[in-house]
């Protein structure tokens, strides 16, 4: 999978040679490159910002710079990449968006700053734009980490265990069930019997109740899209009811 950045503060990306991205790094299954529109400036007394047109707060990135970056990005890119706008104007991106995200294996990511980039870059070279929620960040950087990541965990040979990405919350459009390990005993709540058992087929309907279960409760929004099976309903009744005798 390759990454190529176009941004202001490259150093932000060095945090992506720890843990998962590290080792996916270091054995070539994710390439992440950083151009910093500084580089391509015309003028090097103005930068890579100026005052909108109009008036108005804040400053707004040139488009020259950004735009000779990401051609620089292009000619580096091992084939032709999928532009990506950061910004919380786009679609918001989720784990579909991850997995379609990976069959694209090149993408071009840039992350903006200040109060946003000239509209004319955004015509001439963005191809797509993804939000990481509702809410509006300092700037791309922190949006473009996270995507890197969560498309890492979904390279083949990436995770310590193939199945690891596939049982992540999400994955399957449900929250994931409830995780337990050593001790048995932690201050007076134990691990589940089911668990202890050993007997598999028990333990993968306890999990995928449990699955449903703690997607009903704190994201039912996630249930609204799902088209539920029979058994499926079955269990998340048998929850509820379970829920309910609780209290």
């Amino acid at each position: 999978m390759w990454f190529g950045v176009i941004t202001l503060f490259p150093a932000m990306f060095s945090i992506l040679e720890q843990g998962i991205t590290g080792r996916a790094l270091k054995k070539a299954l994710l390439n992440v490159t950083c151009w910093d529109p500084r580089e391509f400036t015309h003028n090097k007394h103005r930068g890579v910002d100026d005052r909108p047109y109009g008036g108005g707060p804040g400053m707004v990135m040139m488009p020259q710079p950004l735009q000779d970056a990401v051609h620089a990005a292009k000619q580096a890119a091992p084939r032709t990449p999928v532009v990506i706008h950061l910004s919380p104007q786009g679609k918001c991106f989720n784990q579909q968006a991850a997995q379609d995200l990976l069959a694209k294996e090149c993408i071009i990511l840039i992350a903006g700053r200040y109060e946003g980039i000239d509209e004319r870059l955004l015509r001439l070279e963005v191809d797509e734009e993804w939000s990481m929620g509702d809410y509006v960040l300092s700037g791309g950087e922190i949006a473009a980490l996270a995507m890197i990541d969560v498309t890492t965990r979904l390279i083949p040979g990436a995770l310590g265990h193939e199945d690891s990405a596939a049982l992540d919350s999400l994955s399957s459009g449900l929250l994931k069930y409830p995780q337990y390990t050593r001790p048995e005993s932690f201050q007076g709540l134990k691990v589940p019997d089911v668990l202890m058992d050993g007997n598999h087929k028990e333990i993968d309907r306890w999990r995928l109740k449990q699955s449903l279960g703690r997607t009903w409760l704190k994201r039912p929004d996630l249930l609204v899209k799902m088209n539920l099976d029979t058994h499926q309903l079955n269990l998340l009744r048998e929850f509820i009811q379970e829920q309910t005798l609780s209290y």
